[in-house]
């Protein structure tokens, strides 16, 4: 499948473009007042897996490319906006084009960040940006990501409920909890990692959980699925605690499976077609 792509909404001044910038490194306005960003912003992350590496150095590949999450920063929401308010048509618009939402809430206090409503209160900057999407017709999965900071005194005057989970808190000036954010944005749509490794490359891919192999295979090219024959399977565990193809192979740990075989997280597989 594509990239994941997960857009970045909150209200104005909440440090959306901050959190973008720290996950992307790319440059993005960050001012201090609403509106700044207008059209979204799109920055392709690597999700972080230490077993891409091990892969990587077991196959002494040449090339090392891990699956990716597509970001996309989304400008400040404001109450109204489903009904045309401050620039909401536009930024709603971009709004259904991703698959997951990053709801991005303020928890720290800071006199020189202006706040669009005059005040810090994370549930109810919440009940905006969701009641909002919910006039939108607005559905899909949320993160919601707590922005603190180190350097100013932290909101919590609030007990965190259901209706708020589940939730990662971030510091994007000092880059803390940006890692987390990363792989629990890819877990949101229940998604999974597979493998394939040689001396060429290693690879991490994205599949749905529950695939099956030739639906898997779709991710890597559409002859896999539509050509399917089978695909030889390895654990990742297994394939490492042999040290090779070849000895997984000596070991019976190398499989042939069928077109009804479900493709599991960690799998490192070659299609046959």
């Amino acid at each position: 499948m594509s990239a994941l792509k997960i857009g970045i909404v909150g209200l104005p001044n909440v440090g959306k473009s901050t959190l973008f910038n720290a996950l992307t490194n790319k440059s993005v306005p960050a001012e201090n007042y609403p509106f700044c960003t207008i059209d979204p912003s799109v920055g392709i992350v690597p999700v972080p897996d230490e077993r891409l590496e091990r892969l990587s150095d077991l196959s002494r590949s040449q090339k090392t490319i891990p699956a990716v999450v597509e970001f996309v920063d989304i400008a400040g929401l404001v109450k109204g906006a489903s009904e045309g308010e401050g620039l909401g048509n536009k930024f709603l618009s971009h709004i259904r084009e991703v698959d997951a939402i990053i709801e991005v809430v303020r928890i720290f206090e800071d006199p020189n960040v202006i706040h669009v409503h005059e005040k810090v209160d994370p549930l109810f900057d919440i009940e905006i940006i969701n009641l909002e999407l919910e006039k939108a017709g607005i559905k899909k999965p949320t993160l919601y990501v707590l922005n603190m900071s180190e350097a100013a005194p932290k909101v919590r005057p609030w007990e965190l409920d259901s209706k708020v989970r589940p939730l990662i808190e971030v510091d994007p000036v000092f880059g803390t909890g940006l890692d987390k954010l990363i792989t629990e944005s890819y877990k949101l749509l229940d998604l999974i990692t597979f493998f394939t490794t040689g001396e060429k490359e290693s690879r991490a891919w994205t599949t749905k959980r529950g695939s099956t192999a030739p639906e898997a295979g779709k991710a890597i090219h559409s002859d896999f699925q539509t050509k399917f024959i089978r695909v030889q399977v390895v654990s990742y565990s297994d394939l490492t605690n042999s040290g090779s193809i070849a000895k997984a192979r000596e070991k019976g740990w190398l499989r042939t499976e069928g077109k009804e075989y479900v493709v599991q997280d960690g799998d490192v597989v070659e299609f046959l077609i």
